[in-house]
């Protein structure tokens, strides 16, 4: 009889063990794909800290063309409202989505101002200009590594919540639906970019 109980209680602690653990497993992945966002958030944070550079360099040469400049400083309002968006619900479907569009806007705006760019020789040649360039193709390219980092953290949790038992427990525990992937419309244009060469 003792050995019986100490056989049920030896099966309980185990089943205990594995649910923890689980439970464990989906908190870990949860925060890695929250902090791979975070290192989203500082390139992001940096590439629009950059953009004012990049219009108040342009404005002098570019007086008759306000309404690009306009766009591009609206279109990074509104990525910068994006990320404050995604910031506090990183993986969230909607917050990926509105981030998502408002990147493609700002990418819109800015090939916009490049081709303008492109009209005046004297600013492609503006030493200004070409450090701005130089800093925004790298903050793309840190911007593409770390949406990368966190779509495989996104991936990889979204793998374990749906395998089976797993699905069980986190339906029960507060992981009851998939984070969200950052994806971006028209990726074959983005493999183009950073297109603002001057």
């Amino acid at each position: 009889m003792m050995i019986g109980l100490l056989v049920v209680l030896g099966v309980l602690l185990l089943a205990v063990f594995w649910l923890v653990s689980i439970y464990n497993q989906l908190v870990t992945l949860k925060g890695r794909y929250q902090n791979a966002f975070a290192q989203i958030e500082v390139q992001l944070k940096r590439r629009y800290d950059l953009i004012p550079n990049l219009v108040e360099t342009a404005k002098g040469y570019l007086q008759h063309e306000s309404k690009t400049l306009t766009a591009v400083t609206e279109a990074r309002n509104a990525a910068l409202a994006g990320l404050k968006a995604a910031t506090a619900a990183p993986g969230n479907p909607a917050a990926m989505q509105q981030l998502a569009a408002a990147e493609h806007q700002l990418h819109g705006a800015l090939q916009g101002l490049n081709i303008q760019i492109e009209a005046y020789p004297d600013l492609k040649a503006n030493e200004n200009m070409l450090q701005l360039s130089e800093e925004l193709t790298a903050t793309e390219n840190r911007v593409a590594f770390a949406r990368q980092g966190f779509n495989d953290c996104v991936t990889a949790y979204n793998i374990y919540r749906q395998q089976f038992p797993n699905s069980l427990i986190a339906n029960r525990f507060g992981h009851t639906s998939d984070a969200s992937l950052l994806e971006i419309e028209n990726p074959q244009e983005y493999r183009q970019t950073p297109k603002v060469s001057f």
